[in-house]
């Protein structure tokens, strides 16, 4: 038995909604002859008889319903194949996995993913908590679709393999503990804090960033305290082990006794920005997550 060819099956589903082979053929735009013919290779496809006698008329067999039966479900299953390649086409379906370092998660892609899961609900995403430069192997890899950074020395954001889309600038601003001699000056700037002890992140952007703030106002941070956790940061700040220096985006949880001010101008910053593989971005789904993303950025880093 060769597998049922398709039109030969909307041809029998014709004939038993109509009830004759005229009336089926005028129907389909098909000679009766034409209908009559088709309804008879199929049934030698299948190996069994589809239509019977009965007086001058046709009517369909046994086998037939139990053919029609399953075209049903064949033919569902098509349009809804049909009406998800349409939605896939316009970016109201399909799948993309987004990968971000700890801090956008919280601030850009969770918030993105629930303005993505009102508006386009068939799009599925899955996310991941990765630091780049793996990030970007993963991109490469194929086994992520999105990848959210920020400019550092030695990510791949320039990469040509890449294409990427600036999503929002990062400012850092400072903790200060309860008392300190800055806490209200109507001005503060960075180099006003270069006889302070420094707590730095562990490793990684943070820390690099905030070094090379340090540096380019004039002095060599005495970095006494490396913490990986913003909340850590804090108490280690309320407790006056040192001052820090938090990317905005970070939002970590308000602590009693400590401050976290804006300077008053060259704060050191980050540009925060979205990669997905060349040519990618024209794909509706990613796009609709591009979109989310920039959206949602203008509002994550608000003083």
């Amino acid at each position: 038995m060769t597998d049922p060819d398709l039109r030969k099956l909307r041809v029998l589903r014709e004939l038993s909604e109509r009830g004759t082979v005229s009336a089926a053929a005028q129907a389909l735009h098909l000679t009766p002859q034409a209908v009559s013919q088709q309804i008879s290779a199929l049934g030698r496809e299948l190996g069994v008889p589809l239509t019977e006698p009965s007086g001058r008329r046709l009517r369909l067999t046994g086998a037939a319903r139990i053919v029609l039966r399953h075209a049903d479900a064949v033919f569902t299953q098509i349009e809804q194949m049909r009406a998800e390649l349409a939605a896939h086409g316009s970016g109201e379906s399909g799948e993309v996995a987004v990968a971000g370092f700890s801090t956008t998660l919280s601030a850009l892609i969770l918030p993105a993913v629930a303005r993505l899961r009102e508006s386009r609900p068939l799009l599925r995403t899955s996310l991941a908590e990765v630091d780049p430069p793996e990030s970007f192997s993963l991109l490469h890899r194929g086994e992520t679709d999105v990848v959210i950074s920020a400019d550092t020395a030695g990510t791949a954001g320039e990469d040509p393999r890449f294409h990427r889309v600036a999503l929002c600038d990062d400012p850092f601003d400072i903790a200060l503990p309860e008392g300190h001699r800055l806490l209200d000056s109507p001005r503060l700037l960075l180099a006003d804090l270069a006889e302070e002890t420094w707590i730095f992140a562990t490793t990684g952007m943070c820390h690099d960033i905030g070094v090379a703030a340090c540096t380019a106002a004039g002095f060599t941070p005495q970095a006494s305290h490396a913490i990986g956790d913003w909340d850590a940061t804090l108490a280690a700040v309320r407790l006056g082990l040192g001052v820090a220096l938090v990317p905005r985006m970070a939002k970590p949880a308000p602590r009693p006794e400590v401050t976290i001010r804006a300077f008053s101008e060259q704060a050191p910053s980050r540009t925060v920005f979205a990669a997905v593989r060349e040519g990618s971005q024209a794909s509706p789904e990613i796009a609709a997550v591009l979109d989310a993303l920039r959206t949602v950025a203008r509002a994550a880093v608000a003083a």
